[in-house]
């Protein structure tokens, strides 16, 4: 893992106005406005970048509008946070032999990779890859299918782009307490990582993927997800979510480490998801996690709420900057997401 680079669209707004304005949109609808208040103030949210400046969301009716939108932002976000993190990483576009993209939040064909390709310079033999569908778990995913396709070819680099214009997908008229939740919490945002085979070592601070493990829970697939309806996607976030970690993550993590010979005292960084508060609290109880554990994940979650599958990203991206890790520390990247499943990612400095 050589570098992790990140891009925020330009058009920030603090939670307390956004909950003014669903307020007004959604007294129309809902018999209780105090309790969609609650509910955005629950999250832990202070604000969020937007795709769109807040004046131009009111006018798309149609999925074709919104999804056209995601396609135009999407190209600005993603070559930028490739470009950071290719600088990072000492790199140059054309060094790019693999280039993996991953979505939950808007459809394309040709997708962004390949409309990146004139737009960055990459070379026309690059091997891409977009996966669409894995939601707040493709970060983790992504970067374990980089890492083992790395294996295979020591010598080569890729990256990996996660873009997510969750604002892009909000369901006006959907007044179900998923949505609501998901109007306070998801955000807009692009991450980048860059990794290298072993046969072109990244620099001492970087971390080395050392293992990767993907759980699939049986019988969930409607724990989370998207129902695609006329308007586009209309969310499904079942209130089990926090359960579910609660119940299966300890021995996942523990299962995972035991495989490598560790333990999770091990373990000197976690890097997890930003999923909101009640699923941050439900790592740290399950995993018996100190106070400042997730410290990152929850900053994360404050500035510019949940990314989807770029939040992962966001956290490590603040970890190698910190310059906090020492060589030899172990680090365990954690996400949950649609399926419904789990992606772990353990890393050595």
């Amino acid at each position: 893992m050589r570098s992790v680079g990140t891009s925020l669209p330009p058009n920030w707004v603090d939670q307390e106005t956004l909950i003014s304005l669903f307020r007004e949109h959604w007294a129309r609808e809902h018999f209780n406005v105090e309790r969609i208040e609650e509910l955005h103030r629950s999250v832990q949210v202070g604000g969020r970048y937007l795709a769109l400046p807040i004046e131009e969301y009111l006018p798309l009716r149609r999925f074709s509008e919104r999804n056209d939108a995601f396609n135009r932002v999407s190209l600005e976000v993603g070559e930028q946070a490739v470009r950071r993190a290719l600088d990072a990483a000492g790199l140059q576009p054309r060094d790019v032999d693999h280039l993996f993209f991953v979505t939950v939040t808007g459809i394309g064909t040709p997708s962004l990779d390949a409309r990146l390709v004139n737009r960055l310079g990459l070379r026309p033999d690059v091997k891409r890859t977009p996966i669409f569908g894995l939601g707040c778990v493709a970060g983790a995913a992504g970067t374990a299918r980089a890492a083992d396709v790395l294996r295979a070819f020591p010598g080569q680099v890729a990256v990996l782009l996660s873009v997510e214009l969750c604002s892009l997908t909000l369901q006006r008229e959907d007044v179900s307490i998923a949505n609501i939740i998901a109007s306070g919490l998801f955000g807009d945002g692009a991450a980048a990582a860059v990794l290298s085979g072993t046969d072109r070592p990244p620099p001492a601070a970087a971390p080395r993927v050392l293992a990767t493990r993907s759980v699939f829970y049986p019988d969930t697939e409607r724990v989370m997800g998207w129902d695609v309806v006329d308007g586009g996607f209309k969310v499904v976030l079942s209130a089990k979510v926090p359960a579910i970690v609660t119940e299966h993550v300890r021995t996942d993590v523990d299962t995972f480490l035991a495989s490598e010979g560790l333990s999770r005292g091990d373990i000197r960084h976690w890097i997890a998801h930003t999923g909101g508060p009640r699923v941050l609290q439900a790592f740290e109880s399950a995993l018996e996690l100190p106070p400042e554990a997730l410290r990152r994940s929850w900053n994360s979650l404050r500035r510019t709420g949940n990314l989807s599958s770029a939040s992962v990203l966001f956290v490590l991206s603040d970890l190698l900057a910190s310059q906090e890790p020492r060589p030899g520390e172990l680090g365990l990247l954690i996400a949950m997401g649609p399926g419904f499943c789990a992606e772990l990612v353990l890393l050595r400095w």
